[in-house]
């Protein structure tokens, strides 16, 4: 199968990913839609374990396709970075590299012999992606930080869930997606500012920062008028109606809390005095009446199918939709004409569809070139060749462990 023509915006570029998991694996995924070149560092095995990053055993069920999204369009190196010869590999690649992404504790890089300034120094132009649970600086730097626990100092924890219930969860690792995003962003503004200076820096992303660029206005609500946002389940307090409504066959999602929009979604239901009673006649009275009016509307919904709702809002340009999962998401039509769905060949799982790269680019759109890498250090021979390296000269970094 002929992979498709490179026509991302980053065409020309090369990443070096040596981060594992979640975050610096987002990361380097969208870097590689967008057209990057992307050689992913994996640990080689040693002692009888199985080497590469963890992800390749990670999602849900038997089937492990995480690792088959997250690590498209990559080549895929082993180097030990625990020994000399690996960590010599990793800076001859970082002085080829445009971008480097890592998300190991800080300070361990350091540690390693390849710290920024050593990378650096070797390659000036390059930029390096640092992903962590708090940063590379300040009192808890050196702390272990995971996804959920970003979550949890950013904010988002406290406010998700019942509030009877402790915090509630998403069903998707959102702080690491979060802060992979962010470093993204990061690399390149400084792929933007290197036009200008010839330099490359530091992208410091932490996943608690993060997860707290997206809480709105939590922080002045509290410092201003003494407001701390409390869990609230399916609701937003005080905007109404937003909510989901029982029908008679599932769920349905309606948003109707600007006034004009409210007026349409009452004349929907049949009663078009609701718009101009009192008790709801604008978002501060709806607000307060939150309850009542989900009752209201609650019970003009469960009488009737999803499909007879849903042609009642489209009739009245009313905001609502169905809760999808991945079946709805396969069969809808709109999926299919945004390309928003990819088929991918894999070598293990043969076709298997996943999301499509995003965001979308009228000039230089970003494609799903190639599966992600079925072994370790597929591609050893072909990137560490363009480093000088011989077969001789692998054949005895491979005796040695060091890839």
């Amino acid at each position: 199968m002929t992979a498709p023509a490179n026509t991302g915006a980053l065409a020309g570029l090369r990443v070096v990913e040596l981060g594992q998991l979640i975050a610096g694996p987002f990361c380097g995924q969208l870097l590689g839609d967008m057209g990057a070149e992307v050689i992913k560092v994996e640990p080689p095995g040693t002692n009888g374990k199985r080497g590469g990053d963890p992800m390749r055993d990670w999602g849900r069920g038997d089937a492990k396709l995480w690792w088959e999204v997250v690590s498209r369009n990559k080549k895929s190196v082993s180097a030990n970075l625990r020994v000399p010869e690996g960590q010599d590999l990793v800076r001859r690649l970082a002085a080829t590299a445009d971008i480097l992404i890592e998300n190991f504790k800080p300070g361990t890089l350091e540690k390693w012999g390849i710290g920024p300034d050593v990378l650096m120094a070797d390659n000036p132009r390059l930029i390096i992606v640092r992903v962590s649970g708090y940063g590379q600086t300040g009192p808890y730097a050196e702390r272990a930080g995971f996804g959920g626990i970003g979550e949890a100092m950013g904010g988002w924890r406290a406010i998700v869930g019942d509030a009877d219930r402790p915090p509630s969860r998403m069903g998707v690792s959102i702080g690491d997606s979060l802060a992979a995003t962010y470093g993204c962003m990061g690399a390149l503004a400084a792929l933007h500012a290197r036009e200008r200076t010839g330099k490359g820096q530091i992208v410091d992303s932490a996943l608690y920062e993060a997860v707290l660029q997206v809480m709105e206005s939590l922080i002045p609500e509290y410092q201003v008028a003494g407001t701390i946002r409390e869990r609230s389940g399916s609701v937003l307090p005080g905007i109404a109606p937003s909510n989901v409504y029982p029908c008679n066959d599932g769920e349905y999602l309606i948003g109707a809390n600007q006034d004009a929009v409210f007026a349409r979604l009452c004349a929907a239901m049949g009663q078009p005095e609701l718009a101009t009673d009192p008790r709801f006649v604008d978002h501060v009275a709806r607000g307060s009446r939150q309850v009542e009016l989900d009752t209201i509307i609650a019970g003009w919904t469960q009488s009737r199918t999803i499909a007879e709702v849903e042609a009642a809002m489209l009739r009245y340009s009313v905001p609502a939709g169905t809760i999808y999962h991945a079946p709805d998401m396969l069969a809808d039509p709109h999926f299919a004409a945004r390309g928003a769905l990819v088929e991918v060949e894999t070598e293990r799982w043969g076709k298997i569809t996943m999301q499509n790269s995003f965001p979308k680019l009228s000039g230089t759109p970003s494609t799903v070139r190639t599966p992600a890498p079925t072994r370790v250090g597929e591609s050893n021979a072909e990137v560490y060749g363009e480093l000088g390296l011989t077969d001789g000269d692998l054949a005895a970094l491979t005796a040695s462990g060091a890839i």
